[in-house]
């Protein structure tokens, strides 16, 4: 698949979502992810609609097997410690929030040079 290919399925998946289409969008997302499982950007989403499901364990799967880009480390440090915290592993959802907040921390994350 071509990245021009692959960025209008995430234009669609972005639209379904913002359409009230949620099936739609998880159907093109897995599909992306079976095409590639370490594609960031399509697990994240995949994640976020597996979340909405219940499906918590199968979220949790997904990001770890992903390759994230660092502009959506946030969503999917968010996103896994809410399907932790969903399967009933509360430190587990701490510990990996508390994990990205540390590394975070730093010359980048300082307000002034």
């Amino acid at each position: 698949m071509s990245n021009d290919e692959r960025q209008f399925l995430l234009t669609a998946v972005w639209m379904f979502m913002r359409h009230g289409q949620p099936a739609r969008a998880r159907a093109v997302c897995a599909a992306l992810v079976d095409d590639n499982p370490r594609d960031g950007v399509a697990s994240v989403a995949l994640a976020e609609l597996m979340l909405d499901s219940g499906e918590a364990a199968r979220a949790i799967e997904t990001l770890r097997a992903a390759d994230v880009p660092p502009e959506l480390a946030h969503a999917a440090a968010f996103l896994e410690a809410r399907a932790l915290k969903m399967a009933g592993r509360e430190r587990e959802a701490e510990s990996r929030w508390s994990r990205y907040i540390e590394s975070r921390k730093g010359a980048a994350r300082q307000w002034t040079a």
